[in-house]
């Protein structure tokens, strides 16, 4: 089959802009938003056990699920550039060597973490935060979330390795298969099996194991466009330098975001380890309308690589154009429903007047970014796309670096709380400026040098 005639590629290089970006995001969006439900529902479950310290647990827990993302986004997203861009230039045959390569690299990657987490479990345990209320239940979930790495890494990159030949639909359906077992399984392992908090962490283990699965599956049974060979199963130089420069800043990038957070929680303790769990709760609502923007940024990722790869600067320009106004347009939309019903949301979670009051004050500060940072993540993940990672290093450098931890400690020092929660909003406000500005700079500079 000539890989021209294929639908995938006509969406990635013909595709109307708006079409495009809408037919490659909703997809995405919509296994995201059921991928959520991993989150949220080991915080319902949780919640149903009437204990605020086992949910302040799992949002202290949150940041090493967000290492293993980075871990697994250094091979991801590196691989996901080079497939797109060697389709965009026709090279089938690099595509191929590059999805096996990544493959390979997840699985060494994998076993990597888990051996390094289980034995400095105390040290990351302390360092997330955790108090003498939270320190066990924290160990705990966090203990099996390093055992099963290799299945939240495995599925995290799998799904990226599909989008990244246009495969938006076989990338969720390992995303939708893996929520409904982890669904299945929390109430099973919390209650029936009476393994509390380490029940759900086992439960969100084996969704993402299950989600794997199929996605091999794919691969396995020649659905995708590309397939894994024995043949390609040695890395050549080219491709694995190729990776690395695009992957390693990738995985710096959400490493950073983890630090951030790991911050933002240490200095959320010293307002009482209730609030943290108020703030887990409100960070995993928001995540439903952060999903939004990710799908879209994701779902435009091989867009952008695809025809940069096929020197097609003016469609690029078009497509970014395109996003950033479908995206907006759509928090804005999502925004208005957090501010309206945000104490109701933080209610479905937990019984307790002082985390529903804390939560919905938090959701409602939180929620100002969703207007904004979409932008910056299509402009971030472009970059990737286009393998000049750099640039989308340097916007995640100002933006958590420079920009959100000073101000996380300067407003937190001179305003308490509430300069504590507007830190984010504006440094989403000042980065949205700065990172379509550079990325639009970038474009037409390579389009003129052609």
């Amino acid at each position: 089959m000539d890989i021209n005639d294929d639908k995938r590629i006509y969406t990635l290089s013909l595709e109307k802009p708006y079409k495009a970006v809408l037919k490659m995001g909703v997809p995405l969006i919509a296994g995201m938003l059921i991928m959520v439900l991993y989150n949220l529902v080991d915080t319902y479950f949780i919640g149903l056990m009437k204990d605020d310290y086992r949910l302040a647990a799992v949002n202290l827990a949150y940041p090493v699920m967000m290492i293993m993302i980075a871990v697994s986004n250094m091979i991801g997203s590196g691989s996901a550039s080079l497939i797109a861009r060697s389709l965009g230039a026709g090279c089938k045959e690099k595509a191929d060597h590059t999805l096996t390569t990544g493959l390979l690299l997840t699985v060494i990657n994998s076993i990597i973490v888990t051996a390094a987490g289980l034995i400095f479990l105390p040290v990351i345990i302390s360092s997330l935060g955790a108090k003498e209320n939270t320190f066990i239940y924290t160990e705990s979930y966090v203990r099996v979330l390093f055992i099963g790495s290799i299945f939240t890494m495995g599925n995290y990159t799998l799904g990226q390795l599909l989008r990244s030949e246009g495969s938006v639909k076989y990338s969720i359906v390992g995303m939708i298969v893996g929520t409904i077992v982890n669904i299945i399984l929390d109430p099973v392992c919390i209650f029936c099996l009476n393994m509390d908090i380490t029940g759900a962490a086992i439960a969100t283990v084996i969704g993402n194991a299950s989600g794997m699965v199929i996605s091999l599956i794919f691969y396995i049974r020649k659905k995708s466009l590309l397939s894994p060979s024995l043949e390609y199963i040695k890395p050549t130089k080219e491709i694995l330098k190729e990776i690395f420069w695009v992957g390693v800043p990738a995985s710096l990038e959400t490493l950073l975001t983890s630090a951030a957070f790991i911050i933002n929680n240490n200095l959320s303790v010293a307002y009482g380890e209730l609030t943290v769990a108020a703030i887990g709760i409100s960070q995993k609502i928001l995540s439903l309308g952060s999903y939004i923007y990710q799908g879209f940024a994701s779902g435009t990722q091989p867009i952008m690589g695809f025809n940069y790869g096929a020197k097609n600067f003016k469609r690029m320009l078009k497509v970014l154009r395109s996003g950033i106004i479908v995206v907006s347009l759509t928090e804005l939309s999502v925004m208005l429903i957090y501010g309206i019903s945000a104490p109701v949301l933080i209610g479905i979670f937990t019984d307790s007047p002082e985390v529903i009051s804390t939560g919905a004050r938090v959701l409602r500060t939180l929620m100002l970014i969703l207007p904004f940072v979409g932008a910056t993540s299509m402009s971030r993940m472009s970059f990737q796309a286009i393998g000049k990672p750099q640039f989308a290093f340097s916007i995640t450098l100002v933006r958590q670096l420079f920009l959100y931890v000073p101000l996380l400690l300067i407003f937190d020092y001179f305003f308490g709380f509430g300069g504590l929660l507007i830190a984010q909003p504006i440094t989403e406000v000042i980065m949205m400026v700065v990172s379509v500005c550079l990325l639009r700079r970038v474009i037409l500079s390579e389009s003129k040098n052609q």
